[in-house]
């Protein structure tokens, strides 16, 4: 059966911003070799302005968030949904709900509607109390307005059932195993060097990781990779000026590039707090780097004992100074490749979400 299958929620593809549109860049053109007519919405400010890439169709949207902020995805995701309405879909999948949910009672009625209910976003101490309010509110209305739901962590798929008794298909991201890129500048750095990837934003635990860091006596450097624009980066790059150690490069969406930079990394952080399974984090377990997390429950449910934790300051600090490379750290990283090749691997995500969508369009046909 093949399915014409519409993916909404996202800035577009190819991916130039995050996670959603990290899957959905897969995801879309996966379905599309299986044959599924795959259209992915775009904001349209993306860089990519052609209306078809790798056999998906692409559809440009006005997007107003360039000038309005925030308050322009309520707009961008409206436009999204209007346009939808004039297809005739099987299925449309939300990639997240934060800014579409609002405009449930305009979904399409004869489409079987999906939703992957992202992280817990009204977790986020980067938001003010009535935004957590309202992202809780969100979040109830995807429920309500959705027929059928996908969880990317089992510890987001536990909480829906117990915080709304509905049954949600875990489905987590993929990555891809390391390989030698296919260019000749590849070579093993000079200086070991610690790395960390992620946004600026508080519940990632950036400034626990940069004051243990930065209270270490190592004579490493820590390369810290993410756009530091925002307000939180800004104080950030302030706070740590004084330490040459640690040094701000911007973001980076050259997948090459970020593969080698994990792959040869000393030591790998990752201090996501919130939300499910993080990709640049699979990523860095696919690239073989060695791993210190954040210790919470989604962290944990995806390395269980393939990384070291860490919960404050200091224990990030004995872990700069103590980091043994020895035996140990080699059995987390092939645990780690293991994990990627039976469970994360992006052939084995994508044939999850075209079963789930076959089953769930046929039992609503």
């Amino acid at each position: 059966m093949k399915l014409n299958i519409a993916i909404l929620g996202t800035r577009g593809i190819p991916n130039h911003y995050g996670g959603f549109e990290h899957i959905s860049q897969h995801l879309a053109t996966g379905l599309v070799e299986k044959g599924h007519l795959v259209t992915v919405y775009n904001s349209h400010n993306h860089p990519h302005t052609e209306n078809n890439w790798r056999g998906v169709q692409i559809i440009h949207v006005y997007d107003p968030e360039h000038f309005m902020g925030t308050a322009g995805q309520f707009i961008y995701d409206f436009n999204c949904l209007l346009d939808a309405r004039k297809k005739n879909f099987d299925v449309i999948l939300f990639m997240g709900y934060t800014s579409s949910s609002i405009w449930g009672s305009l979904f399409p009625k004869r489409t079987i509607i999906i939703s992957n209910m992202d992280g817990l976003e009204w977790k986020r101490t980067k938001y003010s109390k009535p935004v957590q309010h309202f992202l809780k509110y969100a979040e109830r209305l995807a429920i309500k307005y959705s027929q059928f739901y996908i969880a990317d962590s089992i510890v987001i798929q536990s909480y829906l059932k117990d915080k709304y008794q509905v049954t949600s298909e875990y489905i987590p991201y993929g990555a891809d195993l390391y390989a030698i890129p296919n260019h000749e500048k590849l070579e093993m750095p000079e200086e070991p060097y610690f790395l960390l990837m992620a946004r600026m934003e508080p519940e990632n635990n950036i400034e626990m990781i940069l004051t243990g860091f930065s209270r270490s006596r190592t004579k490493r450097i820590l390369k810290v990779l993410g756009n530091t624009q925002n307000k939180f980066g800004k104080w950030l790059t302030k706070k740590f000026e004084q330490d040459l150690r640690i040094q701000f490069m911007g973001p980076n969406f050259d997948p090459f590039a970020v593969n080698d930079l994990q792959h040869w990394s000393y030591l790998y952080f990752h201090g996501h707090s919130v939300g499910g399974t993080n990709p640049s984090l699979l990523q860095a377990m696919a690239n073989g780097a060695p791993i210190a997390a954040h210790r919470n429950a989604f962290n944990e449910a995806v390395l269980q004992h393939g990384a070291f934790y860490f919960s404050n300051a200091e224990e990030v600090t004995k872990i700069v100074e103590n980091l043994p490379q020895t035996a140990a750290v080699q059995q987390m990283k092939a645990h780690n490749l293991q994990q990627i090749r039976l469970q994360y691997n992006w052939p084995k995500v994508i044939e999850a979400y075209e079963e789930f969508i076959l089953k769930c369009y046929q039992n609503n046909g």
